[in-house]
């Protein structure tokens, strides 16, 4: 797990992501105005874990 700043990406410090999360407040506030812990909740129900899984696995 790690947080970049900014637009900054783990890409550029050569890390795999596997699966990216966005919680600047420009990725929910149009649909969820203040209340992030709904926003990624959702974002973990729509998960395809089985990719994540398969990402996870070609990254080690």
């Amino acid at each position: 797990m790690t947080s970049t700043a900014n637009q900054d990406t783990p890409i550029s410090e050569g890390k795999k992501p596997i699966l990216g999360l966005d919680v600047w407040e420009h990725a929910y506030y149009v649909k969820y105005r203040n209340v992030r812990p709904d926003y990624i909740k959702a974002f973990f129900s729509v998960i395809n874990w089985n990719k994540v899984d398969e990402l996870y696995a070609a990254a080690k």
